[in-house]
């Protein structure tokens, strides 16, 4: 599809690119956006899509619709390490087996005492504290306790043995222990009807009619995936209406990008706008849920001017769309905007997950420059070290991205089945297993949220933009290293000296925070890293006066001595509610005085779309 662009300031930025950037904005006179204009991305080159071995390609994309994007080869080396390595411990084997017939015994002797009001419902093997499944008092009730306990027992039993072998690679290690635990899960005796209790009672109080309530959800899912329909109770959140519905206006658009600019909600304002840059895995509007849960609605409200990049959705014919066009085209293009929009103001700028990750470089990049329109920057759950990140390195070794650049070089783009697929792994006990005994055996439907609604309002990768992420990023971690290039020079996190706030969320499996931690030593400035309860999504909406928010924070000076991270957890102090308002606080010390509202956009009338804009569509 050809999409318009803003030519005017295209053309400004190009022809005084090469001048400070005072310069730039106190220069900038833009007309308003003309029509249909040839784009800036990349095309698909023709020579480039042709293969030495297309075939071998297609084979393994054909591979990946059987294997769920996993590479069959990268999960058989890792067993091979790992049962190689096993077979030749003997020792270690035999000792294996003496706990497995020790626990068997003492499993057998609480079988035998089950009946015992002395007796304890977990005298063998204890759920842990994250482990919800058994939570229920009924789970403490045999047989359904001892049913619990073999399964727990077994899942044990599988750790032990997957783990702490001599000899294999802790990668493997991983692999192996997770996928045997993702089978394990399947398993669980809460999935089926006949060993869930609170199943059993539903349909005895129910008289089954529970079964049929599950039938119906069933077959409701399974039409609306068949005809990618939105879920039952989704269709109440609207982009535009009931999410995504802060008043605002499109005021730049180049073929990547639609960058908002809000209403402000009060009579003054901060002089320093803040730049929003999501991550493009994500719809933008994570941050512009529903009224009461939108930090942009928020930001305005405490009398910020707000901005907002809103990706494209990719196609095939993005291709060829690299990782640094999303710098170039985003982070970049927005900042010389709101210099035209607002001249002389620095920007407070905000990046979340991948688009905090693609913020930092951007900064070191400005920084090594000399452009020094950052005020603060911000990071949300985002890494610039991929040495920790978690559950998610388990899909990215080199057979693995080697498996999906085939199934994305036949597409174009990562589809977003192969996306949801992997993060819906990395939580499975919550996000698949759960749902099903909720939702299909106990025949209930969690009440609909506007979170879930976003998160159902997926997105695509472009092939060559994902592939260079996945190489340079997670598999070399060049940006840590001081390897990664833009505009072919190397880019240093340690060249950024600009005040940074940066949030971890405790219980986040996409950018863990003791990995996000790492920031500390990468930077040359003053750091304040804030730990909030939550995940990668909840912990980051968490709007004041909604119950359940706490954090850690704690500043560290650029000159300060380090702190390790487990040292920082037990010094960090703790306070109960939203990180917002810290956040907020945090901003306006570093921010100027109130004064008069901004104006919209360029001033000049132009065509473009009120917010959330047409991207947001895509």
């Amino acid at each position: 599809m050809t999409l318009t662009q803003t030519s005017g300031l295209r053309f400004a930025v190009e022809q005084l690119a090469a001048e400070p950037p005072i310069d730039l904005v106190t220069r900038c006179a833009l007309p308003a956006p003309s029509a249909e204009q040839p784009s800036n991305l990349p095309a698909v080159d023709a020579q480039a899509v042709t293969e030495p071995y297309p075939l071998d390609r297609a084979f393994h994309a054909m591979l990946a619709r059987f294997t769920g994007g996993i590479s069959p080869v990268a999960l058989s080396l890792a067993y091979l390490d790992w049962s190689s390595h096993l077979a030749a411990s003997p020792q270690r084997q035999l000792e294996r087996a003496r706990k497995v017939v020790r626990d068997t015994g003492r499993f057998i002797d609480a079988a035998a005492h089950a009946a015992s009001p002395a007796q304890n419902p977990w005298s063998v093997i204890k759920p842990q504290a994250q482990d919800r499944r058994f939570a229920a008092p009924l789970w403490e009730v045999p047989p359904f306790n001892l049913f619990a306990q073999s399964f727990l027992l077994g899942e044990r039993w599988w750790h032990d043995a997957a783990t702490g072998v001599h000899g294999v690679a802790p990668a493997n290690e991983a692999i192996v222990e997770f996928s045997g635990r993702q089978m394990l899960d399947m398993l669980a005796p809460s999935n089926f009807a006949a060993s869930n209790p609170e199943v059993l009672q539903k349909a005895f109080r129910s008289g089954g009619e529970n079964f049929v309530f599950g039938w119906h959800n069933w077959y409701s899912d399974l039409m609306r995936i068949l005809s990618a329909g939105k879920a039952a109770g989704d269709e109440q959140f609207v982009v535009g209406k009931t999410v995504a519905a802060s008043p605002g206006k499109v005021v730049y658009r180049n073929d990547l990008v639609e960058l908002i600019q809000y209403h402000p909600t009060t009579e003054k304002v901060r002089p320093e706008p803040i730049l929003i840059v999501p991550a493009w895995i994500m719809k933008y509007y994570i941050l512009d849920l529903s009224p009461q849960n939108s930090l942009v609605k928020y930001l305005t409200g405490e009398g910020f001017t707000v901005f907002a990049i809103s990706w494209r959705n990719p196609n095939a014919s993005d291709r060829d769309v690299a990782f640094d066009d999303y710098r170039k085209l985003g982070v970049n293009a927005a900042l010389d905007a709101i210099a035209c929009i607002l001249p002389r103001r620095k920007v407070h700028a905000l990046g979340y997950c991948l688009g905090g990750t693609l913020l930092s470089i951007a900064a070191a990049a400005m920084a090594r420059d000399g452009d020094n329109r950052l005020k603060t920057i911000t990071l949300l759950a985002a890494q610039t070290d991929f040495t920790e990140a978690g559950e998610l390195t388990l899909f990215i070794n080199e057979s693995q991205v080697a498996f999906l650049e085939d199934m994305m070089w036949e597409r174009g783009y990562l589809d977003t089945t192969q996306m949801a697929g992997a993060f819906q792994l990395l939580r499975s006990n919550d996000l698949i297993w759960s749902r099903l005994s909720h939702d299909y055996l106990m025949g209930e439907r969690a009440p609909p949220s506007d979170l879930m609604a976003w998160n159902a309002d997926a997105t695509r990768l472009p092939y060559r933009m994902h592939s260079e992420y996945l190489r340079k990023l997670f598999l070399s971690n060049d940006l840590a290293e001081g390897r990664y290039h833009v505009d072919g020079k190397s880019v240093s996190l340690a060249d950024i000296h600009a005040p940074m706030f940066v949030v971890g969320t405790l219980r986040d499996h996409v950018a863990p925070w003791r990995s996000v931690y790492k920031i500390h030593y990468q930077v040359d400035a003053d750091v304040t890293f804030l730990l909030t309860s939550g995940g990668h999504n909840a912990g980051v909406v968490a709007p004041p006066g909604e119950p359940g928010h706490s954090y850690q924070v704690m500043t560290k000076a650029a000159d300060a001595p380090h702190v390790d991270r487990d040292e920082w957890l037990k010094l960090a102090p703790h306070a109960e509610g939203s990180w917002w308002q810290k956040w907020s606080r945090w901003l306006t010390a570093r921010s100027g005085e109130l004064g008069d509202l901004p104006r919209m956009g360029f001033g000049n009338g132009d065509s473009l779309p009120d917010a959330p804009g047409d991207y947001v569509h895509t």
